[in-house]
């Protein structure tokens, strides 16, 4: 719930303007309908009016999410004239939007002009109104220390002192202090108990979600830290490097810090994406249904022993196992064991250097079945791991998901888990088996350190188009 609990926040959030945004044009459509007495020429019905309207919210949305107004510090900010405003300039926006529309398509939405003014108006009350309610609700679960998130500060300086007391006697910004790591003249005198020795104690015992440092000592270190334990880190800048900052400048009560973001595809990014891979999971197993079934009855005649279904541990976003869904396309007696493990059993252990050297692939391999290579070639055998999807296992499209063993070989494989694996992704769509070790792993610490909607979209096209040719399936 700790590390969810930003992710939470957005998506209630976007529903919530999506459902303030809805009531508003309804009301406006109303008012003017019941209760204004002037006569009006106005066809279409209230059901017709607001069917439009939610099929244009996610336009709105993305109005609302270009100027800012689903980051943290803006929502959960102390000054409200930043809110405020971009409410306004939005609802002046989403309703321009509509009447571009409107003007375009000739669906007669907005025939009289009170009607757009009213929504506007209508728009930036209920707006309010419904951030307002999710902020009381979100800062009377964080007063339940429910959803904070455990905070480590670290370095010399007065701002340790700053954010130290800040944290401690404000449990609605989100943040309950767990360790400090600094001299003891820079502790509050109430929370010495909260001195540690060294980070490595602090974020052992105090179970941490967010470093904080204060100072610019060892930086690369801390930061390093952060990454391998999948956790936040914030880096509190002194006067002569405010203007030099990288990454999202948050006020924490009075204290500007710097959140150093290992991946773009955070916050708002994060939300769009998993809505878009649920939409499309969704929509594949219901065109894939029929297809999938046949397999599943083909792989069962075959072996009537056996799952069709093979499910194997792997990794995803922050370490975590998961079982990944695939149809089973590897001999029954050789499933669950290493490439080493099978070469070894079937009595020919010559093969394993070869299979390694050949990028972990190996031209008719013995431990795979006839239909297994048809499935595989065509990659039909990937098509369960669209239920990985739905469930938030994996993304569509995302790094390799590592098998546990292949962790030891991957010296940057802290970054490479800072988001989800994917059905697909940029390694995969550059050659697939055609390149080397090496080449995938740079190729997946691209994708997570430059991520972008419009990369996605490039490796989702770029996927299609591999399947279809068979580009670098074996």
């Amino acid at each position: 719930m700790r590390k969810k609990s930003d992710y939470i926040l957005r998506t209630c959030l976007i529903l919530g303007d999506a459902v303030a945004l809805i009531l508003s044009f309804a009301m406006a459509y109303f008012v003017r309908v019941h209760v204004d007495p002037r006569p009006y020429m106005f066809e279409s019905q209230l059901l017709d009016f607001t069917i439009t309207i939610v099929f244009l919210v996610p336009i709105m949305l993305v109005v609302l999410a270009a100027l800012g107004l689903y980051k943290k510090s803006v929502f959960l900010g102390r000054s409200r004239l930043t809110e405020v405003g971009k409410l306004a300039l939005a609802a002046v926006l989403a309703v321009a939007s509509l009447i571009v529309y409107d003007f375009f398509k000739g669906e007669n939405l907005f025939p009289v002009r009170v009607m757009a003014v009213t929504a506007v108006a209508l728009s930036f009350v209920f707006l309010m109104a419904e951030r307002f309610l999710v902020r009381l609700a979100m800062r009377t679960i964080f007063r339940k220390d429910y959803g904070t998130k455990r905070v480590v500060i670290i370095g010399n300086s007065k701002n340790t002192e700053y954010l130290a007391d800040y944290i401690a006697a404000t449990p609605e910004s989100g943040y309950r202090l767990a360790g400090l790591v600094a001299n003891r003249r820079f502790i509050p005198k109430d929370l010495k108990t909260h001195q540690y020795s060294s980070l490595k104690e602090a974020l052992k015992k105090a179970r941490a979600d967010v470093i904080f440092q204060t100072d610019e000592k060892s930086t690369e270190y801390v930061y390093k830290q952060a990454i391998n334990r999948h956790i936040l880190y914030y880096f509190v800048p002194s006067e002569t490097a405010l203007s030099s900052h990288f990454g999202e400048m948050e006020l924490i009560g009075n204290t500007p810090a710097v959140l150093v973001m290992t991946t773009p595809l955070t916050g708002g990014a994060a939300v769009i994406k998993r809505v878009f891979d649920i939409l499309f999971s969704l929509v594949g197993i219901l065109v894939a249904a029929i297809p999938m079934a046949i397999v599943w009855l083909i792989l069962k005649l075959s072996d009537v022993r056996h799952s069709p279904i093979y499910k194997d541990d792997r990794l995803t976003r922050y370490n975590r196992r998961f079982k990944c869904y695939k149809f089973r396309t590897m001999k029954a007696e050789y499933s669950g064991m290493t490439p080493e493990q099978a070469f070894i059993k079937m009595g020919k252990p010559e093969l394993i250097r070869k299979y390694r050297k050949g990028g972990d692939y190996l031209a008719n391999d013995p431990r795979v079945t006839k239909v297994g290579r048809f499935l595989r070639r065509t990659s039909i055998d990937e098509l369960p791991q669209l239920f990985n999807i739905l469930k938030g296992d994996i993304s569509l499209i995302g790094p390799r998901a590592l098998l546990p063993g292949e962790l030891r070989d991957y010296g940057d494989r802290s970054l490479i888990l800072t988001v989800k694996s994917g059905l697909t992704g940029f390694a995969q769509v550059s050659g697939r088996r055609d390149i080397s070790f090496e080449e995938r792993r740079a190729l997946d610490i691209y994708y997570v350190r430059n991520w972008s909607l419009m990369l996605d979209l490039a490796i989702f096209f770029k996927t299609i188009a591999v399947v279809l040719k068979g580009e670098g399936a074996k």
